[in-house]
């Protein structure tokens, strides 16, 4: 599980998604590592497979591949990176899995006062679960969103988290990957399988963990 708190940004060493792997240059998340830890490098939760003084190699599943921007990536991007939250760790964004569910690309950009507004459009299935003043994770980045309507949402991204991710680097029409909040998902699921207010109880909502 991460928060969506990005601790570096790291760069491409080497892509090869036909054959399922990526390697990164780094530093910060290179402390403590041991192969099989997880990453998230933008926002995709990765296995790692093989690491040295100053990069690491990270199994990509094809569905990863379908899923995400990873495979675009070239040598020399940046990339945001985040090891998985300490058991006892801070919780400062929020519950972010590494999974990603799709695809945003960068629609719009304005600055206002200190902060720099992302207009991001989205597959009509991921913006039914991007509500307003929500959460979001942007490439791995834990994101309110100020905005949201049939074709896009926009995030306000202050100084701190320009400075410290890739977002702001991000060129008009440039591909982003997307996870939508964890409990919109639990809760679209189980609305689904009881569509009709009226079947709404306490004792429904009990039974199924809300």
């Amino acid at each position: 599980m991460f928060t969506g708190l990005i601790e570096e940004i790291g760069r491409v060493s080497r892509n090869m998604p036909a054959a399922g792997k990526l390697s990164i240059l780094a530093k910060t998340v290179l402390e403590g590592m041991k192969t099989g830890d997880s990453i998230a490098v933008n926002g995709a939760c990765l296995t790692v497979t093989d690491f040295e003084e100053h990069s690491f190699t990270a199994d990509v599943t094809p569905e990863t591949i379908r899923r995400s921007g990873l495979g675009q990536l070239h040598s020399g991007d940046p990339v945001n990176l985040e090891r998985p939250v300490a058991a006892n760790g801070r919780f400062g964004g929020h519950l972010v899995t590494g999974h990603i569910d799709g695809i945003g690309r960068i629609f719009g950009r304005m600055e206002e006062g200190n902060a720099v507004c992302i207009k991001i459009e989205a597959p009509a299935e991921l913006l039914a679960l991007i509500v307003e003043k929500g959460s979001v994770a942007v490439d791995g980045i834990s994101l309110t969103v100020a905005s949201v309507d049939h074709r896009a949402f926009g995030v306000s991204v202050i100084p701190h988290t320009g400075s410290q991710t890739t977002l702001l680097s991000k060129q008009i029409g440039e591909p982003v990957n997307l996870e939508t909040d964890l409990i919109g998902k639990y809760v679209q699921k189980f609305l689904r399988k009881n569509p009709r207010p009226s079947d709404m109880t306490v004792e429904l909502l009990r039974q199924n963990g809300f």
